[in-house]
C-alpha cells in the first residue's frame, strides 16, 4: 500500500536587519521587519541603536556596545540558517568593524548595505570616524550597495549630481571600492520621475518609476533595501530582485496616504498589498 506523502513547502527565506530602532516605526527596524515579512521572508533583527525619533525629526540615539552587537548576529548565525543580511544604520567604527568582522565569520551571503549616513530631517546618524571603516571593511563584502546621491557623493567625496546623465559615473566610483553591485537611487533628482541605476560587472540598468506626490516618504531607504534583501534571497538575481523591490516600494509609497501616522514626514504603507479594505 503506498504510503501517503505529506504536502511539500517551499523553503520560506530567512533575513536577517542589522540596523537602529525607530519608535515611530517607520524607518529603521522596525521598518525593515515590516518590509522583510511583505515580501515573503522570515525577518530577523540585530539592534545597533536606540533612537527617540517622530515622523518630525530625531531626538535622540543611544549606541548599542559593539560586542552586543556582535553577540546579537552571532546568536542568529549559531542557531538559524541566514539567506540575506540588510545592514542599515551602523553609527560608529567599533560597530562597522564588528559588524564586519562577525558576517566574515559566519560567511554571510547576499548583504545588501544601505549607507545610513544621515536622517530625512538632517540629523547625522554616522560618524566622520565611521565612513573610512564602512568603505574599507563593509563595502567589499556586499552584495549590493544602495546609496542615495547625497549618500553616494559624501562616500565619494564628489559633487552631488543633478541630472540622471551623472549618476551612471557615480555608481561605477562605489564599485570600485569593493560591492559587487550598486544601485544608486535617483528619489533627491527633481522632475516627476524618480530613476535608479544599478550598475554591475556586465553594464548598467536603468529602473524607471513615477514619483508619487506624498511627503510620506519616511523610511524608504530602509524599505527598498529589506525588500531587495528579501527578494535576493528569493531570487537569487540581482536585477530581478531590484525590479520586484522597486515595485513594492512604489506601490507603499503611492498607499502611503491611506495612514495616518504622525504630522511631518510619514511612514510608507508597508503591508498596503496584505490589509483588506472596505469596499
Amino acid at each position: 500500500m503506498p504510503v501517503a506523502k505529506g504536502p511539500t513547502h517551499q523553503m520560506i527565506p530567512n533575513v536577517l536587519s542589522i540596523a537602529g530602532s525607530d519608535p515611530s516605526g517607520g524607518a529603521g527596524i522596525q521598518a525593515d521587519l515590516k518590509a522583510i515579512s511583505a515580501n515573503g521572508c522570515y525577518a530577523m533583527a540585530a539592534i545597533t541603536a536606540l533612537t527617540a525619533q517622530n515622523t518630525q525629526g530625531v531626538r535622540a540615539v543611544e549606541l548599542v556596545p559593539a560586542d552586543f552587537v556582535a553577540a546579537q548576529i552571532d546568536a542568529v548565525f549559531a542557531d538559524i540558517r541566514v539567506d540575506a543580511v540588510k545592514i542599515g544604520m551602523i553609527g560608529t567604527g567599533d560597530i562597522a568593524t564588528a559588524v564586519a568582522d562577525a558576517l566574515r565569520r559566519h560567511g554571510a551571503r547576499n548583504v545588501v548595505l544601505d549607507p545610513v549616513m544621515v536622517a530625512k530631517g538632517g540629523n547625522r546618524l554616522l560618524s566622520s570616524e565611521a565612513v573610512s571603516v564602512l568603505i574599507e571593511r563593509l563595502l567589499p563584502l556586499a552584495e549590493v550597495l544602495t546609496p542615495n546621491l547625497p549618500e553616494a557623493a559624501a562616500l565619494l567625496a564628489w559633487a552631488e549630481p543633478t541630472e540622471p546623465l551623472g549618476m551612471p559615473a557615480l555608481a561605477e566610483g562605489l564599485r570600485a571600492l569593493g560591492p559587487r553591485h550598486v544601485l544608486l537611487k535617483g528619489g533627491h533628482l527633481g522632475g516627476d520621475d524618480s530613476p535608479d541605476y544599478l550598475c554591475t560587472e556586465a553594464g548598467g540598468h536603468w529602473l524607471e518609476g513615477p514619483r508619487t506626490a506624498t511627503r510620506n516618504t519616511h523610511g524608504t531607504g530602509c524599505t527598498l533595501s529589506s525588500a531587495l534583501a528579501a527578494r535576493l534571497a528569493l531570487t537569487g538575481d540581482v536585477l530581478e530582485a531590484m525590479r520586484q523591490a522597486k515595485a513594492y516600494v512604489s506601490g507603499a509609497i503611492e498607499h502611503a496616504d491611506e495612514l495616518v501616522v504622525g504630522s511631518g514626514h510619514g511612514p510608507t504603507h508597508h503591508l498596503y498589498a496584505l490589509w483588506r479594505r472596505e469596499q
